[in-house]
């Protein structure tokens, strides 16, 4: 047999192995968890992933290309960068915003940036890395935005820049926050890591920031295992982007690509001697962040389903949020940000003070149920062990972020969550109150 006979034969094989090693299984209540999220996929993703690596291409490569074309149309960004994680795509985006070749735009130490307390800690975690101050801003319930009535208030002359996540998939207030930002002329980052696919007044987002940042955890709506990108529209900032995601090197070649310039031994930059070799000129501090071509092969799969997961989370959003209607006397359900349509990560709950059962008292009557399920994040990252010194400014005093932190978790609306498993969620919350399923 030729190779590519023995290629087509193995991935048939691998599709074989999917319909045997992940069966079908029937949920059966506290024995099988409701978990909060997960990877779904099939013999596509299997596939692609066994068919990368028989190209034994350990780097970025041709799956690589495919899906920073292919989901930078799906998002309606003029470009997508991809990166080894949704981490390390917030790191990219803001560290870009500090490049010299952004002349009198980029950011320096010491410079402001708006953000919120609750949240995820590699939203924040950039901003001190490149030395930059943090100033925080309370947020809203039953929407978990951002406190828009303070954004004056949160600027000072050393505001640069505004980063946010849309919080579990739910779109921040992009009208006040885009208006704000114009008229300072400040960045904006969207970290749409928990949002991929949710849109306001008909825009998704992803689109609205100078850069925006989307996961491919395992978790999040589509996967690669590890895996993020970065995203925006303007040609230098995909420069930069790439350049401090691939060592700080100033040559833009694919690996193992040579001279796309067509004069790789005739620049002359910083102080070193003409012609030397562009594909060893750094113009940046940067670092080794590219993705995998194997990771990329998942995400080419993942992404042809990314339309019907996104509905899928809708779905079990709506659903849960009818089922458990009747218990808003002790629960406070989410609300969407108007002029939104969210991209659901999860279904946010925060305890009324008037409950007779607490966070940790729901939390854990549902635990011992095997119904899975996560805190919003760091709660107020101000409270963190690592945070207590951070060099920062609050603008209030965080009356919401903190009531989040001790009152607020949420349960799993992800594409692997069939009906059964939602209807046995929506039971255990009504007999944790005592009453029944209405």
């Amino acid at each position: 047999m030729t190779a590519e006979e023995l290629r087509t034969k193995i991935l048939a094989l691998t599709r074989e192995y999917y319909d045997v090693n992940w069966p079908s299984c029937t949920f059966e209540p506290v024995t099988n968890a409701v978990p909060v999220t997960g990877k779904v996929f099939d013999g596509d993703e299997l596939s692609n992933l066994v068919d990368a690596s028989l190209d034994f291409w350990l780097t970025t490569g041709r799956y690589a290309r495919v899906f920073e074309r292919e989901f930078a149309r799906f998002v309606g960004t003029r470009f997508a960068a991809l990166a080894n994680s949704g981490s390390s795509a917030n790191l990219l985006a803001v560290t870009a915003l500090t490049s010299p070749m952004l002349g009198d735009r980029r950011l320096v130490p010491g410079d402001e940036v708006i953000t919120v307390a609750a949240g995820f800690p590699t939203t924040i975690n950039p901003i001190i890395q490149n030395r930059l101050v943090p100033v925080f801003l309370d947020l809203d319930i039953p929407t978990y935005d951002v406190d828009v009535t303070h954004l004056e208030e949160a600027l000072s002359p050393r505001t640069r820049a505004v980063i946010l996540a849309h919080t579990l998939g739910n779109p921040f207030n992009l009208a006040a926050i885009k208006a704000f930002v114009a008229k300072h002329s400040l960045w904006l980052i969207e970290d749409s890591c928990d949002a991929l696919g949710a849109e306001y007044n008909g825009q998704k987002v992803g689109t609205f920031g100078n850069l925006a940042t989307v996961s491919f955890y395992p978790a999040h709506h589509i996967t690669m295992g590890e895996g993020g990108a970065v995203l925006g529209q303007e040609p230098l900032l995909k420069r930069i982007v790439e350049s401090f995601r691939d060592w700080g090197r100033d040559c833009w070649c694919d690996p193992g690509k040579d001279n796309t310039c067509g004069k790789r031994f005739n620049w002359q930059l910083g102080e070193l001697p003409h012609g030397y070799d562009h594909k060893y000129t750094y113009s940046h501090v940067g670092y080794n962040l590219k993705a995998t071509d194997m990771q990329a092969a998942v995400g080419v799969a993942q992404l042809k389903k990314l339309p019907g997961f996104i509905q899928q989370r809708r779905d079990n959003f709506a659903y849960l949020k009818s089922a458990l209607a009747d218990l808003q006397e002790f629960l406070v359900l989410p609300e969407p940000t108007p002029n939104s349509n969210p991209s659901w990560f999860g279904f946010p709950i925060t305890i009324h003070d008037s409950s007779p059962l607490n966070r940790n008292e729901l939390v854990k009557f549902l635990e011992d149920r095997n119904i899975k399920t996560r805190l919003l994040f760091g709660g107020n990252m101000l409270r963190q062990p690592a945070y207590l010194d951070m060099v920062h400014r609050s603008v209030g005093p965080m009356t919401t972020t903190d009531r989040i932190m001790n009152n607020t978790f949420w349960v799993g609306v992800y594409p692997g969550l069939t009906r059964p498993m939602l209807d046995f969620v929506a039971d255990t919350f009504h007999a944790a109150f005592g009453k029944k399923t209405a």
